[in-house]
């Protein structure tokens, strides 16, 4: 499911690969607004939550949002492909390079003052991202009412945050996921959105992600024993649209 780690993971794969590069061809099915020509170079790939961003020197940025279904493929050239050819949402070539957004719902080519990212709050995945900018968001955007697994999800409160690592922060940090914001002083809501920028940090880099030494702590184990207290998981769909969430109701009690 990709999150702020696996667009983050994402951009430093291709990085190396295209940055610097001249552009052979850019094809975008179904897009028909401005691509990047023949002879223009790569000059950055970007991930900005959860959207992955590939800059040009003739002033174009390309802008994926992988949301379930997406996700970004680098090949030698000449290789084959590990999906159908069908399925490209983007093929960006480069010498000795192709690489491949397959299935992504949202894609487009703006200029780069417009790429529409400007909405969101600080990207957790970032080194230091401003927590302080994070909490007043949360004051500014919230209603009272709202819950902190919802307010978690809201990429203009702060980016880079999905179901994963909503239910994994709020079990690490004993928080029941349906206590309202404004039950939640300042000081908390900046150690629950900081515990998730850890959480993200500490994703970066290959293989299944991991929140506690065993793997997951609640996400996706619904039924199973708390790995904690041994309690049954469990899970309930929250919010518009519905959005899942795993919790120990033992260890994240009201």
């Amino acid at each position: 499911m990709p999150e702020g780690d696996t667009i983050a993971n994402a951009a430093t794969r291709l990085r190396p690969a295209l940055v610097g590069r001249e552009v052979l061809a850019c094809r975008i099915p179904r897009w028909s607004g401005p691509l990047p020509g023949p002879g223009e170079r790569v000059e950055a790939v970007r991930a900005v939550g959860k959207h992955l961003l590939v800059d040009f020197s003739g002033g174009l940025t390309l802008r994926t949002h992988l949301r379930m279904s997406g996700r970004w493929d680098l090949y030698p050239t000449g290789a084959p492909w590990r999906r159908r050819p069908s399925a490209a949402r983007v093929v960006l070539e480069v010498p000795d390079w192709v690489a491949v957004c397959f299935s992504a719902p949202d894609v487009a080519v703006t200029r780069r003052d417009r790429a529409a990212t400007g909405h969101l709050g600080p990207d957790l995945a970032t080194g230091e991202p401003d927590l302080a900018t994070v909490v007043a968001r949360a004051g500014a955007t919230a209603d009272p009412t709202t819950t902190i697994a919802q307010l978690l999800l809201d990429q203009r409160v702060a980016a880079g945050v999905g179901n994963v690592f909503k239910s994994e922060t709020l079990f690490l940090e004993r928080l029941d996921p349906r206590t309202p914001v404004a039950a939640l002083d300042p000081d908390r809501l900046r150690a629950v959105f900081d515990r998730a920028h850890r959480l993200l940090r500490a994703n970066l880099r290959p293989g299944p992600r991991r929140t506690v030494p065993e793997g997951l702590a609640v996400y996706g184990r619904a039924g199973r024993p708390c790995r904690r207290c041994r309690t049954p998981v469990e899970r309930f769909v929250l919010g518009d649209p519905p959005r899942s969430t795993y919790w120990c109701p033992h260890c994240q009690a009201p």
